[in-house]
């Protein structure tokens, strides 16, 4: 296992955990991250109440049940996010309830800016995008494959936003909040239970 992983893992949560660190934070008027400003709260209170809806509506559909049972092997699912970051209260409650309904999937969260030599091995355009969805064989420890930091339609979208108006600001994350919440978390089961299956 390479040692950013195996450090990472060491100092992992489990997804009540990282939740009710998110909250605990919160009573102080804190995010997570070194980083701490007015903005990254209020970014933070908004995705609480986002995960804390989606982890009572998400579904995920009867054939990618089958699909993650299926499975042969048992995997450790690592994910690097922060409280602050809109597109992990997407996608972390679809993909705890996929580990969940597997029975072969141990999901861990850590914080990217507590875990800087893995985030480093898991770049997205150079850049330091969360969340990244990191696969791990449970038996072995070796790093199998990744995915993230969205799905490739919603991915698109921001892409071409940039390539437009060359910013990242408030229409574009209503805009991208609207994308899933018309996908339904179901992009992301696909691309996720797709990477599982070809590994």
């Amino acid at each position: 296992m390479k040692i950013p992983v195996a450090k990472a893992l060491f100092n992992s949560h489990s997804y009540s955990e990282y939740r009710k660190l998110i909250t605990d934070l919160l009573l102080e008027k804190k995010s997570t991250g070194e980083e701490q400003s007015e903005d990254l709260t209020h970014y933070s209170e908004l995705n609480e109440t986002r995960m804390h809806r989606l982890d009572k509506t998400i579904q995920i559909s009867e054939e990618i049940i089958q699909r993650l049972k299926s499975l042969k092997s048992e995997y450790i699912w690592l994910v690097i996010s922060e409280g602050w970051c809109g597109d992990a209260a997407q996608l972390l409650p679809i993909i705890n309830k996929m580990a969940v309904e597997s029975g072969k999937i141990d999901l861990r969260i850590v914080l990217r800016d507590e875990n800087e030599e893995l985030m480093k091995l898991f770049l997205t355009n150079k850049k330091q995008a969360i969340p990244i969805l990191i696969v791990v064989d449970k038996e072995t420890g070796s790093v199998l494959g990744n995915w993230g930091p969205r799905p490739k339609a919603a991915a698109n979208l921001v892409a071409d936003y940039k390539k437009e108006f060359g910013v990242i600001d408030e229409t574009l994350k209503t805009n991208l909040q609207l994308w899933y919440l018309h996908d339904k978390g179901i992009s992301t089961q696909d691309e996720i239970i797709n990477l599982m299956q070809t590994l």
